[in-house]
């Protein structure tokens, strides 16, 4: 299989970027559909979107009663049209609000295919698609329902139409393609999407790119042709109008709350125990990026040995500055440099195209090799942390393929077949990422408490939605938002005392064993009396502790409050 051979036939024209997108959808479905609620952002995120459903309020983000001026709007907006198209609120299918997450990934492979093929050629620009769309990262994210795999899609959309606008500038030197009538409005239309999904992020990462490219070639003409008045209409029409009804329904809250509550402190330092010194983010790339592992050393070669070609050049004007911001930034989360994945992919698959150097291959392969089998290990620590015995028939199938990805894709790059080596790594990845969300990653009980909770609780009949139970259910000792997704929005999280109230108001209670004798004393003072439904025991990853939870009722004949 060569570049110009076997691939060729799979990329031509449309063809690139859609298998492309084919592989991210297939690298992040299995998770989607398989994996519980996720705590805390992921929760958060549907419940304030499952509450915008059920209050017909579209402009004020909210979980529960507290206001949640963090993001802007453009996440939920789009959850709440999956959910109304595939699902509904009431049914608290967390796959519903999880789509325009896998929808982002697969753009974000589409158009890293389609913008690196502007440069490197159709058959590269698949093999930069289909190594993107199956990172661990943002295959990872294709399946949370947050703003990070939209956000990676529509920055990487704006930044492949800029990219072949750039190209389309260097023509007249037989260097370039035309761009195409509607790659100045693709850019448009991704970078305002990208802003009204998270803010900032996308439009500095354009900034910075255009900013380094103009200072590298000293000229910057061929910006024009981004037709700068139109493009800026389009950004306000499609953010202007949210940004204004925000400002008036919050009286300007929510932008002091997300500029000064949130934005000014992760820039200041490490928010929410989240800070990390410079190099972290460099330091988890192999395993973020894997398998494309594979070509980090011969993506780095070629980034310092032919930036002056113009491909090579635009990836590098993508990746440095945005990678050197966020090391440089206090506050750390590992998704944070995702926007960039793009241009490692178009460095990786630009190597390609040239012989590459035997230290280079063999560091490739060492490093596939080691994270691939550092990953199949991983899957044995899950196990033996949070599973028994029986998940073993799932963890060794799942460890098999992530380290027959590092290693038959390294033995492959040894051998002097680098294109093989990518598409056997990235079939082997994507298949062992598929097996440890969809086969070993639901099967770690002790991980999902709310999910367990949520069984128990309807099987005895107590949901809220199944309008039998008195609502709502006060939780004691337990407050992660997957427990309000899964029982409803009047979900009380409260404190024993609550919790003994509801038992004698006659509504189901779920208490924490820390809790237990505060709410035995306060059921002393009602007189109630309980009927232990269920036992659910685990860790709430979150912060780390072990809880056990008991779901109770009341008692047959218990005292009742007078107005039930």
């Amino acid at each position: 299989m060569t570049l110009d051979g076997d691939l060729a036939r799979f990329s031509r024209g449309w063809r690139g970027p859609a298998l492309a997108a084919l592989i991210a959808f297939l690298a992040g479905l299995p998770g989607l559909l398989a994996v519980p609620p996720l705590d805390r952002d992921e929760s958060r995120f549907a419940q304030a979107t499952a509450q915008m459903l059920e209050s017909r309020d579209f402009t004020v983000i909210r979980f529960q009663e507290a206001p949640r001026f963090k993001k802007p709007v453009g996440i939920h907006w789009l959850q709440a049209a999956s959910v109304s198209l595939f699902s509904n609120p009431e049914d608290r299918e967390i796959w519903a609000y999880r789509i325009p997450s896998l929808l982002g990934a697969m753009l974000a492979a589409a158009a890293c295919a389609w913008g690196a093929a502007g440069f490197f050629g159709a058959p590269a620009g698949l093999l930069a698609g289909a190594m993107l769309g199956t990172t661990f990262l943002l295959s990872t994210e294709a399946l949370i329902a947050k703003t990070d795999a939209v956000l990676c899609g529509t920055t990487t959309l704006a930044l492949a139409a800029l990219a072949r606008l750039y190209a389309e500038a260097r023509a007249e030197d037989g260097q370039g393609p035309p761009a195409g009538k509607r790659a100045w409005l693709l850019f448009w239309i991704g970078l305002s999407v990208g802003t009204l999904d998270k803010g900032p992020v996308a439009p500095m990462v354009a900034a910075l790119t255009i900013a380094s490219l103009c200072l590298m070639d000293r000229k910057a003409a061929w910006l024009g042709r981004l037709n700068w008045v139109w493009g800026l209409i389009i950004l306000v029409a499609i953010c202007g109008p949210w940004a204004w009804a925000v400002t008036v329904a919050t009286d300007g809250g929510f932008w002091s709350a997300a500029l000064g509550g949130d934005l000014a402190p992760k820039l200041a330092g490490g928010q929410e125990s989240h800070g990390a010194p410079p190099g972290y983010h460099t330091l988890l790339s192999p395993i973020l990026m894997f398998p494309m592992t594979l070509l980090l050393p011969a993506a780095a070669v070629t980034a310092w040995k032919r930036w002056r070609e113009p491909g090579v050049r635009f990836a590098i004007a993508w990746l440095v500055p945005t990678w050197l911001v966020f090391e440089a930034l206090p506050t750390k989360l590992v998704h944070y440099t995702l926007p960039a994945y793009g241009a490692v992919a178009w460095l990786a698959a630009a190597a390609l195209l040239q012989p590459l150097g035997g230290k280079t291959r063999w560091t490739g392969a060492a490093l596939a090799g080691f994270f691939g089998v550092a990953l199949a290990g991983g899957t044995f620590y899950l196990v033996k942390a949070y599973g028994d015995a029986s998940d073993l028939a799932f963890a060794i199938p799942t460890a098999i393929l992530l380290a027959a990805a590092g290693l038959g894709g390294g033995y492959l790059l040894v051998r002097k077949a680098p294109a093989q080596a990518v598409v056997a790594a990235v079939g082997l990845g994507l298949a062992g990422h598929a097996a440890l969300a969809a086969g070993l990653a639901p099967r770690l009980n002790p991980l999902w408490l709310s999910s367990r909770v949520e069984k128990v609780m309807a099987k005895a009949q107590l949901l809220p939605e199944q309008g039998i139970a008195d609502a709502p259910v006060t939780v004691a000792g337990y407050a992660e938002p997957s427990l309000v997704f899964a029982l409803g929005t009047p979900t009380e999280l409260a404190g024993p005392e609550d919790a003994a109230q509801a038992i004698y108001e006659h509504r189901p209670a779920v208490v924490e064993q820390r809790q237990e004798v505060a709410f035995e004393q306060a059921l002393a003072v009602y007189r109630a009396r309980t009927h232990l439904v269920g036992t659910v025991k685990g860790l709430d990853y979150s912060d780390g502790k072990k809880m056990t939870l008991r779901i109770y009722e009341a008692a047959p004949g218990s005292p009742q409050a007078p107005d039930q």
